[in-house]
């Protein structure tokens, strides 16, 4: 019974999605509802299962086998198989239930957000099939049913970043969202076939087991998969993709880019934990890359004027504190960060798209004073900014404090560089929820919208509004002994007396942006950076970077590779039609000069076939 439902989580989604792309564009309300019953019943069954399910459960089918493969790619022998199948557990199924949340509140919120979009309905099923391509991730048994779901999420990613089209941005982010990761994805392509072939099973029972592969093929396994984590995940170098994608529809950004899809390479690192765990160089890469993707992601967020733009940026920081759990050993923080994650950040995106809809930009310098005309999300957007920050009572006071409690209890230079990194982030991630909080809410109204503006309509409100909950009481959870077991924590989450510097440190920043705020309310806080303001802004100019050493050179590549085309091998073959019709006049001419027919015929066919002859084989007197 556990198995059937297991399969349900992803079948229902997927049924909802096939039905909703049969349906006219026109119909939008039984797009709105196919989309929110497909997340609803998938919610539902995920709740089910958090009462069901105890330590794991698996069920696999056979569908595919292949011997010959094994013995002539791995050096193995006898067979390995291809599974469909699910494998649950408890941490499994709480991150079920969170993108269930997630999704269904991005639907009912999109009902209303894009009323008068004429393209809903393939929207509304798109969102459906990513629904069901994350939850295969989760419960996925085997690494070639991980790897379908890992896939299709990137598809609809690209398809629903450019999903608006009448933003000219929004196709060129959508094809720079789906190349950066595909770069990434080839690692992981790589690394999943390496390890099934090796370990002559694809089933996560069976590579997870102990004694299978030799330590060199854990470590050139776990780097591989880590390529395609940096992309899907947008860590460090292939970050640049995300900040793009917010020309998605602002539901999008909270449901693909901020809660579920990057946070899926974290998920499936925690699911492999152990292949890491015996590979201390591939735990030293994750370390490095949670150091620079925290600071960088933190930095690049505090000067922008777009308001998706700093959620974005604020979500590869974020990502990055995951990462940087896992790299000193803690995937149960890590699971736990992203779970509170996932409730803050749809919720600080879906208040940011009520704030977007009301006053018509997603400009924070033509907003202000917006407290008053929208107190419920102006509430909202508090408790998902303190969640942010990590000041308690809320979520993320909780799930950022145990990573850093578990950083500082250990020992070791990865443990001292996230937690020191982790310590300077926090002070500017309050600064720049500080920055967003002051000028889109406080001071004097910056545009005529925003002296107009006003709450949203319940199809929107109410996601909001349930979605601070989780926000703010989440973090209570790890108070709960079971709850820290179920994922993978058995000895408990501990809150120490250290928790007290990161808070002192917030409040320095929060105090800080304060003041330069208060001097000058109608001006950006950010101006005290003063000639750092270009650098952050734009992120390092690593997009410039990209540009140069990637796409400027595999562009002029594929231009000489035209030009040698057009001109060698097009040029052979338009030469040899030439001839050949040149052959031909000759052959004509001879036959109106009045030579027998007969003679004119032995003569072209010969020299047809000593043609053919000359191109076949090369064959000349």
């Amino acid at each position: 019974m556990t198995g059937m439902l297991g399969a349900a989580l992803p079948l229902v989604p997927f049924a909802m999605a096939l039905l909703g792309f049969l349906l006219p564009h026109a119909s939008r309300l039984w797009a709105g509802l196919l989309g929110i019953v497909g997340a609803g019943v998938a919610l539902v069954v995920a709740i089910v299962l958090a009462f069901t399910v105890d330590g794991v459960v698996e069920t696999s089918h056979a569908v595919a086998t292949f011997g010959e493969l094994a013995s002539r790619t791995g050096g193995l022998s006898g067979d390995f198989e291809v599974t469909v199948g699910v494998r649950l557990d408890s941490a499994a199924v709480y991150v079920a239930i969170a993108v269930g949340v997630v999704a269904l509140a991005v639907q009912v919120f999109s009902t209303a957000y894009l009323r008068s979009d004429d393209r809903y309905a393939p929207y509304a099923a798109q969102i459906s099939l990513f629904t069901a391509a994350m939850l295969i991730v989760v419960v996925a048994g085997d690494l070639i049913m991980l790897l379908i779901g890992w896939e299709v999420m990137g598809i609809c990613s690209y398809l629903l970043i450019a999903h608006d089209r009448r933003l000219p941005e929004a196709p060129a982010a959508a094809v720079k969202a789906f190349l950066v990761t595909r770069v990434g994805d080839v690692g992981f392509l790589l690394g999943i076939v390496i390890l099934g072939v090796r370990a002559g099973s694809f089933r996560l029972a069976d590579v997870l087991a102990p004694g299978v592969l030799d330590p060199t093929t854990i470590t050139v396994v776990c780097l591989l998969l880590l390529c395609g984590v940096a992309g899907k995940s947008a860590q460090f170098p292939l970050h640049t993709w995300l900040p793009d994608a917010m020309a998605g529809p602002t539901p999008i950004s909270a449901l693909i880019h901020a809660a579920t899809m990057v946070a899926a390479g974290i998920y499936v690192v925690a699911r492999l934990f152990p292949l890491f765990v015996a590979s201390p160089t591939a735990l030293n890469v994750l370390a490095v890359i949670a150091a620079v993707t925290m600071l960088l992601g933190a930095l690049a967020a505090t000067v922008q004027d777009d308001i998706k733009r700093v959620l974005a940026w604020s979500t590869v920081s974020q990502i990055a504190y995951m990462t940087g759990a896992l790299a000193v050993g803690a995937p149960a923080a890590a699971l736990f960060h992203l779970l509170t994650h996932a409730a803050f950040k749809a919720l600080l995106f879906l208040a940011a798209g009520s704030v977007i809809h009301a006053v018509g930009t997603n400009l924070m310098s033509r907003m202000g004073g917006l407290r008053r005309s929208m107190p419920v999300t102006f509430w909202c957007t508090t408790i998902g900014l303190a969640s942010l920050v990590g000041l308690p009572p809320l979520a993320g006071f909780f799930s950022k404090e145990e990573i850093l409690h578990v950083a500082v209890a250990g020992s070791g230079w990865r443990n001292l560089l996230v937690y020191g990194v982790g310590l300077a982030t926090v002070f500017i991630t309050a600064g720049y929820a500080t920055r967003v909080w002051l000028r889109t809410f406080f001071g004097q109204p910056r545009s005529p919208e925003a002296s107009h503006g006003h709450e949203p309509s319940r199809p929107m409100a109410w996601p909001v509004v349930a979605l601070a909950v989780p926000s703010a009481l989440l973090g209570f959870a790890a108070l709960s002994p079971a709850f820290a077991e179920a994922l993978g924590a058995p000895e408990g989450f501990t809150i120490g007396a250290e928790a007290a510097v990161p808070l002192v440190w917030a409040a320095l920043a929060i105090a800080g942006v304060w003041w330069a705020w208060r001097v000058r309310p109608a001006d950006d806080p950010a101006r005290v950076l003063g000639p750092l303001r270009p650098l952050f802004g734009n992120a390092f100019y690593l997009d410039a970077v990209q540009h140069a050493l990637v796409v400027r050179p595999v562009t002029a590549l594929a231009r000489a590779v035209r030009r040698a085309d057009e001109s060698g091998v097009d040029g052979v073959v338009e030469a040899t039609g030439q001839g050949t019709l040149s052959l031909g006049g000759v052959v004509a001419r001879a036959h109106r000069a009045g030579l027998p027919r007969a003679v004119t015929a032995v003569l072209g066919g010969a020299a047809v076939l000593g043609l053919a002859a000359v191109a076949i084989g090369g064959v000349w007197p």
